[in-house]
């Protein structure tokens, strides 16, 4: 393992921490005593999970899943519920997984790649943008950041100064203006700068659902002018420590747009980290990247078995 797998790794066990710790203390209560994995065993494991925030449905397979594995395995003892509980957990994510943002962006047949990134106000949407933007330019990509979030000042200050400190370019118009026009602009300018990556931030008001799909909608058109393929990515943020508020933020923008990536963040300040099992599950869309500390280098690669890894180890 290379020193910076060594960080990821570190990095990722530290901000998951405190859901892991918790975790750990209820399966520990439900373990005492026991010597079989027992129906009452099986139904303590379901409020744990269900407590954890990974969500009823999903607990409801994950415990199926393990039922299965009792009856077919026979004989386990306690010992081998976590190792269950892991394998299980590992290849429910891994129906959802996404392939490296990475390799698609090599691959592209008519560059750039473009992200369209959604999600309310508060998630940490723009330092998402930041970070990521940060993590193509350190693997020798050229990125421009469109700021088309123009109802908030805020957010374009905010953009520029990340854009300066990493040193990628900044699109942007004065606060107001049309966020479609801000788009259509950028990518013109990626296309005929030849940029690998265009990243597009979107305004993030959820109190007026119709709105909010009309203009995600116009963002695409006016981009589709210039590449048809545009965005190859709608990623949408979602902040985890917030729990089943996330759900129904998912829930939401999935209505209001076509989402094909999720990045969870701000998982290294909260004990509700299952949610970020409970959302890939039930939405079928890949959790790419997860916000594991504050740090520019702590947007991680979602990779199902380390995640699971980290926190049931």
């Amino acid at each position: 393992m290379s020193l910076f797998d060594r960080f990821q790794k570190k990095s990722l066990d530290e901000g998951l921490a405190k859901t892991k710790d918790s975790l750990f203390k209820k399966i520990s209560h439900i373990i005492i005593g026991k010597s079989t994995i027992d129906d009452e065993v099986l139904d303590n494991l379901e409020e744990v999970l269900i407590t954890s925030d990974v969500g009823v449905d999903t607990t409801l397979k994950i415990i199926e899943r393990i039922q299965n594995r009792v009856k077919r395995d026979k004989y386990l003892n306690m010992n081998e519920l976590n190792k269950i509980l892991r394998d299980e957990i590992t290849a429910l994510l891994a129906e959802n997984s996404a392939n490296s943002q990475s390799n698609a962006i090599d691959n592209i047949a008519n560059p750039p790649y473009v992200i369209m990134v959604v999600g309310v106000n508060g998630v940490g949407k723009t330092t998402t943008i930041g970070k990521l933007a940060n993590k193509f330019k350190k693997q020798g990509k050229k990125v421009v950041i469109g700021a088309a979030d123009t109802f908030r000042a805020a957010a374009i200050d905010q953009l520029e100064v990340w854009a300066n400190s990493i040193g990628v370019q900044l699109i942007k118009q004065k606060m107001g203006s049309d966020p479609a026009s801000v788009a259509y602009d950028t990518l013109e300018s990626a296309t005929r700068s030849g940029a690998d990556v265009v990243i597009i931030d979107t305004a993030g008001r959820l109190h007026n659902k119709i709105n909010l799909m009309n203009e995600l909608t116009k963002i695409r058109k006016v981009m589709q002018k210039i590449n048809p393929a545009a965005p190859h990515d709608v990623m949408l943020v979602l902040d985890g420590s917030t729990g089943q508020n996330a759900f129904e933020q998912a829930k939401q923008f999935t209505l209001a747009t076509e989402v094909s990536s999720l990045a969870i963040t701000k998982l290294d300040g909260t004990a509700k980290g299952g949610v970020v099992i409970g959302i890939s599950d039930q939405f079928k869309i890949p959790v790419r990247y997860i916000g594991v500390g504050e740090g520019i280098d702590d947007l991680q690669d979602f990779i199902p078995a380390e995640f699971v890894d980290s926190l049931l180890s």
